[in-house]
């Protein structure tokens, strides 16, 4: 019997899953959450900017409180909010304006064409496409695509540029339409969205209706081992509705009758994993070893001992008053601090620790969507990066640390006039 299946009966035996009173269960196993991971207060929602005519109007704010889940150790937010609120027609993220992204989409798809013999016979599924960052690489391959993106601003700048996509949620009933319509995919990706998903067994049996039978599934996701070791606390936020161990998403799979047979360590989001799975019992993928070295290192951490959750919360207020000490201090020395990016990331941080326009003058941002606009609930006001130029700040605030190498090289002007960078998390580090 699979630990998952065994996880899935102790929440269903008597009394196991037994509303508790602030009446949320596990999204996976159903067992009652009764364990704060991190409580972060409340937040708008990352991705609704808030628009110039909208400026004298109130925002909705919702609970950024995270559980961990005794039973099956998934850590998660409730869905506060529904997915068709966070996700919609006018969402704010475009992935195709970083130019990290999409090298790292580029090579993906340099790598998985040749190892698993994709080619014009084949058929690639993007769950969460957006703009079609990543299935554009596939076309010039001469590899069919189609995106399953429900927002529907993203899927139009993909369509235009020849991505077929379909503007929808992904669950079973999408999987099952989508296999009659357009046949079994060979290759199903999502890059960060398995975290995104509020039912997350409706999404991973979808993926299980949709696979060819000898097809091969890859997904992408921070790991929660680097969001605990390393103190990524920004990227929780309502987006976000999990936050992922291989371990458990490997119960998850293997509760829906799928295998993993590979993982690797990739770099994106301060810390990733790229998880590759297939039909149980799909005799043509060998596992690979790293599979097993994963689980032991994510036991070895302390996976699945309580005390290894526990005082997260308090490096988080540590962390929040290392920020707010060297923005304080910066300010009384009258120095102009300006921040660079509008991620979901950044919105967490800056809501969490009260950070305004006192401390904050603006930001910029390089995707014209965003610009002009003003971030949620602290109202900086978001410019475009000539900004910059125009009025030299002493520091520049780096939201999106995750792409710091990125950023800096593309604003290395401010060195010109002693500038200094500051990236935040894990530590506040200054960079000349």
């Amino acid at each position: 019997m699979t630990a998952a299946k065994t996880d899935m009966q102790a929440a269903n035996s008597p009394g196991a899953c037994a509303t508790p009173a602030h009446g949320y269960a596990c999204r996976f196993c159903g067992a009652r959450l009764r364990h704060t991971f991190v409580d972060l207060g409340t937040s708008p929602l990352c991705q609704r900017h808030v628009t110039p005519a909208r400026f004298d109007h109130a925002e909705s704010i919702y609970p950024l409180h995270v559980y961990v889940c005794d039973a099956c150790f998934l850590v998660q937010l409730p869905a506060y909010v529904a997915r068709e609120e966070i996700f919609d027609a006018e969402y704010g993220y475009f992935s195709g304006f970083s130019d990290t992204w999409l090298r790292h989409a580029e090579a993906y798809v340099q790598m998985m064409t040749p190892r698993f013999g994709l080619g014009s016979g084949s058929r690639v599924v993007e769950i969460a496409s957006n703009d079609g960052y990543l299935l554009q690489y596939f076309k010039r391959a001469g590899v069919p695509v189609l995106g399953i993106e429900p927002t529907e601003n993203t899927a139009e700048i993909a369509i235009a540029k020849g991505i077929p996509s379909l503007v929808e949620f992904f669950g079973r009933d999408c999987a099952a339409r989508v296999r009659e319509s357009h046949g079994p995919a060979n290759l199903i990706l999502g890059n960060n969205v398995l975290a995104h998903v509020p039912d997350i067994n409706d999404f991973v049996g979808g993926i299980k209706t949709l696979l060819a039978p000898e097809g091969i599934v890859t997904m992408e996701f921070p790991q929660l081992l680097h969001l605990i070791g390393r103190n990524y606390w920004d990227t929780i936020y309502h987006e976000h509705f999990s936050y992922l161990s291989f371990t458990t998403v490997e119960k998850v799979f293997e509760h829906h009758g799928m295998t993993m047979f590979d993982v690797d360590d990739i770099s994106t989001h301060g810390g990733s994993i790229r998880i590759y799975a297939c039909h149980g019992g799909d005799a043509s993928k060998a596992i690979n070893p790293r599979v097993a070295a994963m689980r032991e290192r994510e036991q070895r951490a302390g996976h699945f001992d309580l005390g290894y959750y526990r005082d997260f919360g308090e490096r988080v207020k540590e962390s929040k008053r290392a920020i707010l000490e060297f923005l304080i201090a910066a300010k009384r020395r009258g120095k102009q601090i300006a921040a660079y990016g509008a991620p979901g990331k950044g919105n967490t941080l800056l809501n969490y620790c009260g950070i305004r326009t006192d401390l904050i003058d603006y930001t910029v941002d390089r995707s014209p969507h965003k610009q002009g606009n003003f971030l949620p609930g602290t109202r900086i006001p978001i410019h475009a990066p000539d900004r910059i130029r125009e009025t030299r700040p002493d520091y520049l605030f780096l939201l999106p640390w995750n792409l710091k190498d990125e950023i800096i090289d593309q604003m290395s002007i401010i060195r010109s006039w002693g500038g200094k960078f500051v990236v935040p998390i894990p530590t506040v580090q200054v960079i000349a």
